[in-house]
């Protein structure tokens, strides 16, 4: 695959002129100003894609089925991720015009460059999530938001600095169940809630499938070991798992902010997220869908929890997967900051037969609960696949059927998605304060307005967490 044609070249010269010079009379010209009359010459949307793991490739996918939209670039760090990418894209138009980039900041360097989608690993989020809206682009971000509360603050600072769209990959909100779920409990349909249970995954899953080849090369130890879990440093184990990084993968690059460990291939591709030096775990992974449809029936998304107390199994803090097996962590939602009737208690678990996969909301007349092709509710006429009648939505809530559609139709009429970024951090913060909670060993008491941890110092320096230089959040 040939460099970028930017690889030599300073990024403080990629200006305009330059662009076009290297790019050719070809390149599209931007559309910045939707919303105020004028449009490209091609009327579409330009899109670059940064990330082809798990999600890149999906959401690429449902933005190159739409035909207001054109995708002019990708980014990745693995060399057959990009070139998959490049491929998947130009196979789409039929053309060769998609440009590589190794270099995200080259990516967007380029002023004909409308909107990007950034899927990649949680601990590059604040960055790359930060300098797209600092290039004045339009976001499509995955969930969470980013690896630690204090990202995520940057990135909501920097979203609504540029006044640039964000539409958060929380795609259920774009789903009729969850939608007709949460228009029950807003428009108080069972009551009035006091609690709410929020059911996510447990344990570690192979995503890439990449364990069982490090489980046969481990097999002849005396030591039997099952799982990256308990494969520990200074051990025969380690020694076997720690390899060197494929040529094709910029491992030094794909670290980045985080801090420097020996590469071993079941905590790289896709797994990295059971380490807390990349990911956040299940529950981190997961919050920002179900811990997010339970803010939206509650009209919580831009509240948060006064109390967070949360219990877990880890395994050792060395392991090569490290994040939490089993968790439950307790938050209060106080009347005096939701102006909600009365205090409500939420509960997420993960690894707790108790607590059902999805989202239950229980009130004092009754309960419904959701999760993926999943609905069930104490009323038998609400399970009906009919949508809600309309004499019982005296509160309807934001409607849209395509997550991806409605990015687009948003950068155009500048109105706000369905999912903000303001709303993912706050879906986002339960998680990260019920971790922290964990870590510690006690209860947390956050204010909400001022977003800190009240009374308990150790706990605040887990809000952030250092940077391996060179790399800085500005």
């Amino acid at each position: 695959m040939k460099d970028s044609p930017f690889s030599s070249r300073p990024l403080s010269q990629l200006t305009r002129r330059n662009f076009l010079k290297v790019a050719g009379a070809a390149a599209i010209l931007p559309t910045r100003a939707w919303g105020l009359g004028r449009v490209s010459a091609s009327n579409r949307i330009t899109l670059g894609v940064i990330g082809w793991g798990m999600m890149g490739p999906s959401n690429t996918k449902a933005f190159l089925a739409e035909d207001d939209c054109q995708v002019v670039a990708a980014c990745d760090l693995h060399k057959d991720h990009l070139q998959a990418a490049v491929d998947t894209i130009n196979s789409r138009y039929g053309n060769k015009d998609c440009t590589a980039y190794h270099d995200y900041r080259e990516l967007m360097a380029r002023d004909d460059i409308d909107a990007v989608m950034i899927a990649i690993p949680d601990h590059w989020h604040a960055l790359v999530a930060t300098a797209a809206a600092n290039r004045k682009k339009d976001i499509y971000g995955e969930k969470p938001l980013a690896r630690t509360v204090a990202e995520q603050q940057a990135i909501v600072k920097a979203v609504q600095k540029n006044k640039v769209m964000w539409q958060t990959g929380s795609w259920q909100r774009s789903v009729s169940n969850f939608h007709k779920a949460a228009e029950i409990v807003r428009n108080g349909l069972i009551g009035t809630i006091t609690h709410i249970e929020v059911g996510l995954p447990a344990s570690h899953h192979d995503f890439p499938g990449t364990v069982p080849a490090l489980m046969q090369r481990l097999a002849s130890l005396p030591d039997k070991i099952t799982s990256p879990a308990e494969i520990l440093p200074g051990t025969a184990a380690w020694d076997l798992a720690v390899t060197e990084p494929p040529t094709e993968l910029d491992y030094e690059r794909w670290i980045g902010p985080s801090r420097m460990e020996p590469y071993i291939e079941a905590r790289v591709y896709q797994n990295w997220r059971w380490n807390y030096n990349t990911g956040g775990g299940q529950l981190l992974d997961w919050i920002g869908h179900h811990g997010d449809i339970a803010h939206w029936g509650m009209g919580f998304d831009l509240s948060g929890p006064s109390e967070i107390e949360g219990h877990g199994e880890f395994p050792a803090a060395n392991a090569v997967w490290n994040t939490a097996t089993t968790y439950k962590v307790e938050c209060k939602y106080r009347k005096e900051v939701t102006h909600y009737p009365v205090d409500v208690q939420m509960t997420i678990a993960g690894g707790h037969p108790a607590i059902a996969m999805g989202t239950k909301w229980i009130g004092t007349d009754g309960w419904v609960w959701v999760d993926r092709g999943g609905f069930d509710a104490s009323n038998p006429e609400w399970v009906k696949p009919d949508s809600l009648p309309e004499e019982l939505r005296k509160v309807k809530l934001y409607e849209s059927t395509n997550h991806q559609r409605n990015f687009l139709d948003c950068i155009k009429s500048r109105k706000p998605t369905i999912a903000p970024v303001e709303t993912a951090h706050h879906s986002t913060l339960p998680a990260h304060l019920g971790l922290i909670s964990m870590l510690v060993g006690r209860k947390l008491h956050w204010d909400v307005a001022q977003e800190k941890i009240l009374n308990d110092s150790a706990a605040s320096e887990l809000l952030s967490r250092p940077y391996r230089a060179p790399w800085q959040l500005s």
